[in-house]
């Protein structure tokens, strides 16, 4: 059961050489009985931290990042806002210069999947079911059939979904929230967890700015009034305009 959302996710079963194999449902109380030398008996109910196993996960997942000098951008936004266009753009114009990997998270289907594999870049679906998120659990196993000693960038298309997946840590460098200038320029003050917990905002579908309605300097005082820090860059995966800059800070993430 989602934490956040109550949406249904798949159970995984696997054993692992560290701690983190032993599991718990999110938020089940467990009742621990103490004898002490006198006898007596007290009984002490713990509850677990619903998000405790995920972030001792994305930790794992963080220091084997960390070890293969991997740059893990988590990229995350509504349905619809050109995440996976931008994508392919992104790959097809730096894959001479930076090696990709890529896991697609969506409930269903391996559509996008299969655009990431028309660009020759290895790619990892990974179906939530009903499921609105990735969590760390997924990323830690999509990982298992990439060369991760020969990958400069691992980047991770989350579940179309402004609210679940903010809570959720997956052991990147950065959320990256994509928002199309066709959602309306409140989304930063809608979904505040999510903005205020990513690093960098994408503004994309910029090309159609011409045909809407969308004040763009309102849009961006919202997002930095969420997150004071949060860097900004307008961009059309359809066009290329601003992409280089998008594509300049990217690289300059691979070289810290």
């Amino acid at each position: 059961m989602c934490t956040t959302c109550g949406c249904s996710t798949p159970n995984h079963h696997h054993d692992h050489d560290s701690d983190h194999g032993h599991s718990h449902s999110h938020g089940d109380k467990h009742s621990h009985t103490h004898g002490p030398e006198s006898g007596a008996r007290t009984t002490i109910a713990i509850e677990e931290d619903i998000l405790g196993k995920n972030n001792r996960l994305a930790g794992f997942n963080r220091a084997l990042f960390k070890e293969k000098g991997i740059f893990v951008l988590n990229l995350v936004s509504s349905p619809g806002s050109g995440k996976t266009t931008l994508l392919e753009r992104t790959l097809r114009d730096l894959s001479h210069k930076l090696r990709f990997a890529v896991i697609e998270g969506d409930q269903q289907t391996d559509n996008d999947a299969r655009r990431i594999a028309a660009t020759r870049i290895p790619v990892r679906q990974i179906n939530t079911g009903a499921g609105c998120h990735l969590d760390a659990h997924m990323i830690m196993h999509g990982t298992d059939n990439f060369d991760l000693d020969n990958l400069d960038v691992l980047m991770i298309e989350n579940v179309g979904n402004l609210v679940c997946p903010a809570a959720f840590d997956l052991g990147e460098h950065h959320k990256v929230v994509v928002l199309s200038v066709t959602e309306g320029e409140d989304k930063p003050l809608k979904y505040p967890q999510m903005f205020h917990n990513s690093t960098v905002m994408l503004l994309n579908k910029t090309d159609l700015l011409p045909h809407l309605d969308f004040d763009v300097e309102k849009c961006k005082e919202y997002a930095r009034r969420v997150s004071p820090g949060i860097t900004i860059f307008e961009v059309s995966a359809t066009s290329g305009e601003g992409m280089e800059a998008w594509y300049q800070w990217l690289s300059a993430g691979t070289q810290r």
